[in-house]
């Protein structure tokens, strides 16, 4: 169907939603193209989008579509699995309650269970809660840190974790049989709340979850010493992570917890930052301005939905340094390391998990304790798969994963990224440092001085518009057609396709790589350098990814220039 078409269907149907009809007589023909020419995909990260009519668009119908291939779904396991139901939640974004009662309504229409949060709640807390009630599936509604136009709908299984590949083709399978999203049915709101289809919850699930967190406090002795010497200063900024994150943090012993109040209120506008991601020194703005007032040690951020967590820390000269996520991961697997060992907590078989385009510091700190670093695809989902493994086989324990997407899990009782775990931890590793007369600056410092100097960087390629898959998929191709032999003058030892499962040395001699199916490249350099690609499963850019060391800062970054300069022109369309 072409875009006219689908465009007349959903403004001539009578029952469209009047805001949407309202916004559909609005909208140029640009816009129309964009937003009736193709239809919402879920990726890596489930479905998301900007706010509007459309298939292509976050609307009350895509998300009844979605809610619809999963109810066909549970359907298909069973009435056991129509009983345990599915826990939703919603952040703080623009139509997200209407989105989480919309998925409710749906799933009731099927006769299945829901439980739905009475207000916004963290993504975490939705992975817990799906394991603490024990439900087949869990939603939340959130598109974590991108602007406010957006919204989006991630899928979990019951384990908490996000679905895995297969369960989530399954899923696809089921969405796109849905022909008319608009078509939907759902269920009468009075009758399911009623009759207990649809039950609201409140703060039950998240005492549980609090009890968890004291697991995740590794020295209470250090909290309880400094607690008063402490001074943190924490944003949500202005999504889900107040009431949890400041519970956490309290819970855990600390007393000088300075929020900024500008950006403390839940507000879908965001509206004193461009864009709610704390990967970005802008959102820290405020924060590093109540810094300065309360001489702080550590600034923290949580991104909307409260899974990504970034930090600033202060130097010895007084001024804050904002972390990458790798860097964060770093100074936090050090310390939880030394900690347990200092404690006679860590066992010999505990083991770490990173994503393929993390970095390699994470590798170099595991080995420096003889433990073992795995890595896994992109996708936390495929971190929850592995502590799952190593809970049934018993084979080794989990001591933490991450991604370098500012992504941390540490207690897997939540099988998702934890910006509520990682807010304790970097509070934790604050107050140690402080004791022993450091600034998490100097500890940093004291990392790259022990390991050597590591250096990634990740770079978003933009392809917007209905041609831009297209122009990804090629990209993607040429690539792989043209395998790249260097990139800044480096050789390439190694390439690893994870589409098409293959390892290729320099030789050309190729074997099978033991990972899921995932359209990512990535190149192992002579120099113990990296680099990968990878198209977004949600959004329309290819990431490009690197990763280099080096005795010190500027040979190591000198090399990551040329690299770089490499990597852009082979994703260059002009």
């Amino acid at each position: 169907m072409d875009w006219k078409t689908a465009y007349q269907q959903w403004n001539e149907n009578p029952n469209l939603d009047a805001t949407l009809k309202e916004q559909l007589n609005t909208m140029s023909d640009e816009e129309k193209e964009d937003a009736f020419g193709a239809q919402l995909s879920f990726g890596t990260a489930g479905m998301r989008g900007t706010l509007g009519p459309g298939p292509n668009r976050m609307n009350i119908y895509t998300v009844r579509q979605a809610t619809e291939g999963l109810a066909r779904l549970i359907e298909e396991a069973g009435d056991e699995a129509k009983a345990q139901g599915v826990a939703i939640a919603f952040d703080s974004r623009h139509y997200s309650p209407e989105f989480a009662m919309e998925a409710a309504l749906v799933l009731g229409k099927h006769g299945i269970k829901s439980y739905v949060y009475e207000s916004l709640r963290p993504t975490p807390v939705l992975s817990f809660a799906v394991r603490h009630l024990g439900t087949y599936a869990g939603i939340m509604i959130t598109a974590s840190h991108n602007p406010a136009a957006y919204n989006g709908y991630k899928v979990y299984g019951a384990d908490g974790g996000q679905m895995p590949p297969e369960d989530a083709d399954r899923l696809t399978s089921f969405v796109k049989a849905v022909e008319d999203p608009v078509a939907v049915e759902i269920g009468d709101k009075t009758e399911l709340l009623g009759n207990g289809t649809v039950e609201i919850i409140g703060d039950q699930v998240d005492q549980a979850y609090l009890e968890e967190m004291k697991k995740v406090t590794i020295d209470p002795s250090v909290i309880e010493e400094m607690a008063d010497d402490v001074n943190i200063v924490f944003t949500p900024l202005h999504g889900t992570g107040l009431y949890i994150g400041q519970k956490a943090l309290e819970q855990a012993g600390f007393k000088q917890i300075h929020i900024v109040e500008e950006q403390a209120a839940a507000d879908g506008d965001f509206p004193t930052v461009t864009s709610p991601n704390p990967e970005s020194p802008e959102a820290f703005a405020l924060a590093e301005k109540l810094g300065h007032e309360v001489e702080a040690d550590i600034l923290l951020a949580t991104d909307p939905d409260a899974d990504r967590l970034g930090a600033m820390i202060r130097r010895s000269n007084g001024e804050y340094q904002l972390l990458t996520g790798n860097q964060i991961a770093s100074i936090m697997l050090e310390y939880i390391l030394n900690a347990r060992q200092a404690k006679g907590e860590l066992p010999d078989n505990s083991v770490a998990v990173k994503s393929i385009v993390s970095t390699n510091l994470a590798d170099a700190i595991m080995h420096a304790y003889d433990l073992e670093m795995v890595e896994v695809l992109t996708g936390f989902k495929f971190i929850a798969e592995k502590i799952k493994e190593y809970e049934e086989t018993g084979s080794q324990t989990f001591v933490m994963g991450f991604e370098e997407s500012y992504g941390y899990l540490v207690e897997p009782f939540v099988r998702d990224k934890d910006a509520i775990q990682a807010l304790v931890v970097l509070a934790e590793l604050t107050a140690y440092h402080k004791r022993e007369g450091r600034t998490l600056g100097d500890a940093l410092e004291a990392i790259y001085e022990k390991y050597g100097f590591f250096y990634e960087k990740t770079i978003s390629v933009d392809f917007p518009g209905l041609s831009g898959k297209e122009k990804m998929a090629n990209i993607m191709a040429s690539i792989r057609e043209n395998t790249p032999t260097e990139f800044g003058g480096i050789s390439v030892v190694q390439t690893n396709d994870y589409l098409n499962a293959v390892q290729k040395d320099a030789a050309g001699e190729t074997s099978p790589l033991d990972y899921p199916t995932s359209d990512a490249l990535k190149f192992f350099l002579e120099d113990g350098s990296w680099v990968a690609f990878r198209p977004s499963g949600t959004e329309p850019k290819v990431k490009l990814y690197l990763g280099t060391h080096g005795e010190n800062k500027e040979q190591t970054l000198e090399k990551a220039e040329a690299i770089e300069a490499s990597m852009r022109q082979l994703t260059a369309t002009e």
